[in-house]
């Protein structure tokens, strides 16, 4: 096992060996065959890879197979010039197979093999490897982002994020190797120019004066050894080099090489059809083979016939047995709703639905390899984390009445949101409108409105390079229904969600539930704070926090209203965390006037608090609040309005018909050991 694992370090070692230790031309015939076999090796592996990363010894293997055939052709040049031009049975096969009688034309033929590969192919290979390694490197803060984004908003977890960001630290490490390696490839082809020169000037040199050859001899023996020996070394060279282009021209695939050429190639047989008429017709010009144009015509006007064939006839048994099928359920339809109970089934409505138009169902549908219900686990998981509730079943349903790109999010059987993607396409933030316009299709961004653009996978990289943010089609879907959930989760807390949490306290902490459930604060009283809270985007998580509230004010205070506001100031660690930036905090503050004119507008009825507060004032407000927020945008991103406590629920509720998302905390409920920064003051007047 040891020698196994230590093969290669011998390989090597014994590669080096060879540019000293003269060989006899036995063994140099076997290592002439060994070379060759490795470098078709690597070429047919290079052919089978779904990714250049499958294979990201390559630049290693590389540089061991170019030192073998440099040691190589040491020892066969050692073995020509002091043999005779005797180097072995594989040299003198492959110079008498080329050069076939004819000394001149078998070295020029060698002569364009050689070219061929150093100016086509491995200079080719050598451009490649170039370019991909400057644009994978470009492109690796736009990778880095877009990992961060898809982490931020809980699209992927820590260990995918780790994974991802691994995979494009090896894909840049193999690019800028392959970027060196290829210049082995280069010095190999012009090596082996040089070697041939060198074999046949003083092969012909050395036969004619230390061998008193004559020179017609002298130019038969050593030519066939030089092309010979040229050709031992070049044909796994020109393998080799075919590798490189081969590995550094192919995109990461879900299939290898061949079954990606055959899918596309032959995916519009129309086209080959019309290839084969084209060619029929060169027929036709004089002089020309027609014999072998009309065969060639045929396969491919044949071939392409027989694929629209099995096509046409696929599509109409997917018809067939979709009309079945259609018949099939419509009979088993009729059948089960003659019992009434089964109606009843279809009256409830579900707390969380999407539908999708016919192009998404592969993104969504797990039998399609689509991975969305595994993105809805991953949110489920980080939503609970964060604000300790937990979402339920979101339903997927197809929905062929609306646009194959849609989707619509409903909440309780009613549509909440909708949203239009392209599949195989990727979208293009530019958050900061300062980067460098590319080619798309405009579109707005749907869960935050932002303007962005469609751009196909090839513009991907140039557009990560520019400083976009490039976002997958899966990834817009999943970020549009998380902000939806978060934004409508006080509607989907249920009773039952209730009693499920209280039963987890329970198992930690029985003593606050019992003392506090129902003796103090009823079911029903409890749940409307907590919806309070998530209305606000306030965490529950720590439900022992609000219990022991509710259980030290529940008994004085029956108004869940004012009851809530002592939960917020129980739960201001986690209120300061949410929006405090480091230390400090930005807010807007709230006159002494305004306060006063809505503590004495608050009025109490038997259903609650409410504000009787004249028309005119309340847009006034509205319009200085408005004025402040727009003066203020530019400084900071979310604003903040910070009143008293006792302020607070009637500012909010007075303010959250015109603005929604508005946040206002009192001082209460900020830690004291953050700094508050007063950036700005409404006031009725001034």
């Amino acid at each position: 096992m040891k020698i196994v694992q230590n093969l290669v370090v011998a390989f090597v070692i014994m590669t080096i060996a060879l540019i000293i230790i003269p060989l006899p031309p036995f063994i140099l015939d076997f290592m002439f065959i060994l070379n060759i076999s490795i470098s078709l090796i690597i070429l047919l592996t290079t052919m089978y890879i779904k990714g250049p990363l499958d294979f990201s010894i390559f630049p290693s293997m590389l540089l061991i197979t170019t030192l073998l055939r440099l040691a190589l052709n040491i020892s066969s040049t050692r073995l020509i010039l002091s043999n005779g031009g005797a180097a072995g049975q594989v040299i003198a096969t492959f110079g008498a197979f080329v050069l076939g009688g004819n000394a001149i034309v078998g070295f020029i033929v060698f002569l364009i093999i050689v070219i061929v590969q150093f100016i086509v192919i491995t200079k080719g290979a050598e451009r490649i490897s170039e370019v991909s390694a400057r644009f994978t490197l470009d492109a690796m803060p736009g990778k880095q982002m877009s990992i961060d984004a898809d982490l931020s908003s809980g699209a992927i977890t820590d260990i995918e994020a780790k994974e991802r960001r691994l995979k494009i630290q090896n894909e840049a490490e193999f690019y800028g190797s392959m970027d060196g390696a290829t210049k082995l490839v280069k010095g190999d082809a012009i090596a082996s120019m040089i070697i041939a020169v060198i074999n046949l000037v003083a092969g012909t040199v050395i036969g004619m004066v230390q061998g008193g050859m004559a020179i017609t001899e002298v130019i038969t023996v050593y030519s066939i050894a030089t092309v010979g020996d040229g050709l031992v070394s070049q044909v796994p060279a020109l393998m080799i080099s075919v590798a490189t282009a081969m590995i550094v021209t192919r995109a990461a695939s879900e299939n290898n090489l061949n079954v990606d050429v055959r899918n596309q190639l032959l995916s519009q047989p129309q086209v080959l059809v019309i290839a084969g008429i084209v060619i029929s017709a060169m027929a036709f010009i004089p002089g020309a083979p027609a014999l072998q144009i009309l065969t060639l015509a045929i396969m491919l006007s044949g071939l392409g016939l027989i694929l629209i064939r099995r096509s046409q006839v696929k599509v109409v048994t997917d018809e067939t047995e979709q009309m079945t099928q259609l018949i099939q359920e419509e009979s088993s339809e009729v059948d089960f709703y003659r019992n009434i109970d089964n109606v009843y089934d279809i009256i409830g409505v579900e707390p969380i639905e999407m539908e999708f138009g016919y192009s998404l169902l592969p993104m969504v549908d797990e039998g399609s390899s689509g991975n969305f219900i595994d993105r809805i686990v991953i949110f489920r998981k980080q939503f609970a984390m964060d604000m300790g509730v937990v979402i339920p079943t979101v339903r997927l349903r197809d929905n062929g009445l609306i646009n194959p790109n849609q989707y619509i999010i409903k909440i309780k059987g009613e549509e909440i949101a909708k949203g239009e993607v392209l599949v195989g396409y990727y979208l293009a933030l530019d958050p900061s409108n300062t980067s460098e316009p590319i080619d798309g299709i405009e579109t707005i961004e749907p869960a935050y409105g932002i303007k962005g653009k469609w751009i196909t996978e090839n513009e991907k990289e140039l557009a990560e390079v520019y400083g976009y943010t490039v976002i997958d089609a899966l990834s817009v879907i999943v970020t549009h229904m998380s902000e939806v959930i978060k934004k409508h989760m006080h509607e989907l807390l249920s009773r039952q969600d209730i009693n499920t949490l209280l039963e987890n306290v329970s198992k930690t902490n029985p003593a606050i539930v019992g003392d506090v459930i129902p003796n103090i604060i009823s079911i029903a009283d409890f749940q409307k704070i907590l919806v309070n809270l998530l209305n606000e985007g306030i965490p529950i998580r720590d439900l022992e926090s609000i219990l022991e509230t509710l259980g030290d004010h529940g008994a004085n205070i029956k108004d869940t209203d004012m009851l809530t506001e002592y939960v917020r100031q129980k739960l201001k660690r986690t209120i300061t965390r949410k929006y405090t930036d480091g230390n400090s905090i930005k807010v807007i503050a709230l006159d002494q006037e305004i306060e006063t004119i809505i503590l004495n507008s608050a009025k109490k009825n038997e259903h609650g608090t409410y504000l009787a507060i004249d028309p005119q004032v309340v847009q006034t407000i509205v319009e200085k609040v408005t004025e402040q927020i727009e003066k203020l945008k530019d400084i900071i991103d979310h604003s903040i309005i910070l009143t008293s406590p006792i302020v607070r629920i009637y500012f909010k509720r007075l303010i959250e018909q015109f603005m929604a998302d508005l946040t206002v905390l009192s001082f209460n409920e900020i830690d004291t050991n953050i700094q508050i920064q007063v950036i700005g003051m409404i006031k009725l007047e001034g």
